[in-house]
């Protein structure tokens, strides 16, 4: 892997947040300009004004309207970001296509095929950027499905740091058990866990671009379940709908005994400008929780300030039944047994080393949750 030299620019001051309308993208943006930068952000429509004014809201906020400029662009159409990508130093790359799971037919040319041509389109143009020298990807968080709104919208869930593992199962194999940076996820494919496959081939072929040349360097940022306030009503991610799905009551025959490593949007946001300004950050970086919370877990935390706590679920589902639902919400018999009950370590001490990060508890980040989204109900 070949690694630049930063200290040509000690303190960037110019970034292009790609997705910056986005759950994390939105955040990133925020502490950007906190912490004074001016930033470049590309949205797909700016005429989406529920997804621009939440942009607009955030820079007359620190009084930064004039450090804020937005542009259109489009992960699938080449050299689409070279005109927001002018004059800066740092490209956020956040943006990821995504189609909802029930609307995935051919994972290869709606996954795989987006997925690397995406990346390749947003790498393409800082090849052609000059200025830019350091690209901080968001490579996949946990993942979580929902179903489509129709019926119950019964939860769909998928576990990732998708690039690192695919399956709970799969990290019993590692180390100590242990899940830390230097795993790669082997197991899967077209087949099994699509998503998590197309999110793996594209951060290696982020990988091996940036490895073919020596003006900018790469530093991926693989977050966990990320939860805490949004800062638009627009957002949507798959960690946000399970918290919804949880609060409105549609798991409270019980919860599934499924686990995730949770982090603080903030906190996420926060990695990514440390691992834009930290001359020595390389290479990748966990951003979660060290423990895994089970479902549960978040339930009975939500429990203390929820406004109607006998929505939330006070028990596990029996893993039978999970088993027996599961082809009924888009996953197999064999996803469930390889999910189900099965938890592990996190190594996230990188991150708190080179770039500083202090988790937040997991706690504060759902009490918190819970309230920026009670205020939106």
């Amino acid at each position: 892997m070949a690694q630049t030299s930063f200290s040509s620019t000690p303190s960037p001051k110019t970034a292009l947040v790609t997705g910056a309308s986005g759950y994390i993208g939105l955040h990133i943006v925020n502490t950007l300009l906190e912490e004074g930068w001016t930033v470049h952000g590309t949205v797909r429509s700016l005429r989406d004004e529920r997804k621009v004014q939440p942009l607009r809201d955030v820079a007359e906020k620190y009084h930064a309207q004039d450090r804020m400029r937005l542009f259109e662009a489009d992960l699938l159409t080449p050299d689409s970001f070279l005109e927001a990508m002018k004059s800066c130093d740092v490209v956020f790359h956040v943006a990821s296509p995504f189609f909802a799971p029930e609307k995935v037919r051919d994972p290869q040319k709606q996954l795989v095929e987006p997925a690397l041509e995406g990346t390749r389109n947003v790498l393409n143009c800082v090849e052609k950027t000059e200025c830019v020298r350091r690209v901080v990807l968001t490579s996949s968080g946990w993942y979580t499905q929902a179903s489509s709104r129709n019926m119950s919208r019964s939860l769909l869930t998928s576990d990732r740091v998708a690039a690192t593992f695919g399956d709970n199962a799969d990290v019993l194999q590692y180390p100590n058990q242990t899940l830390t940076e230097d795993n790669w996820n082997t197991t899967s494919t077209l087949q099994h866990n699509p998503y998590q496959y197309s999110k793996t081939l594209a951060e290696k072929e982020a990988w091996k671009l940036a490895s073919a040349q020596c003006r900018w360097d790469l530093v991926v940022i693989c977050p966990g379940l990320v939860l805490g306030p949004s800062l638009t009503p627009a957002s949507s991610s798959g960690s946000l709908d399970l918290l919804d799905q949880v609060l409105r009551g549609l798991m409270v025959v019980g919860a599934p005994d499924l686990s995730f490593a949770i982090v603080d949007v903030r906190d996420v946001a926060l990695a990514h400008v440390r691992a834009a300004t930290v001359p020595e950050a390389h290479g990748r970086y966990i951003v979660a929780d060290g423990k895994l919370t089970s479902v549960l877990e978040v339930a009975r935390c939500l429990k203390k300030v929820a406004k109607w706590p006998q929505l939330l679920p006070s028990w596990v589902l029996p893993h039978f039944v999970f088993r027996m639902v599961a082809p009924l919400m888009g996953l197999s018999m064999r996803w469930a047994d390889l999910n189900q009950g099965v938890v592990f370590r996190v190594d996230n001490e990188r991150a708190t080393r080179e770039l500083g990060i202090n988790y937040r508890p997991v706690e504060t980040t759902l009490e918190e949750h819970y309230r920026a989204w009670a205020g939106e109900i």
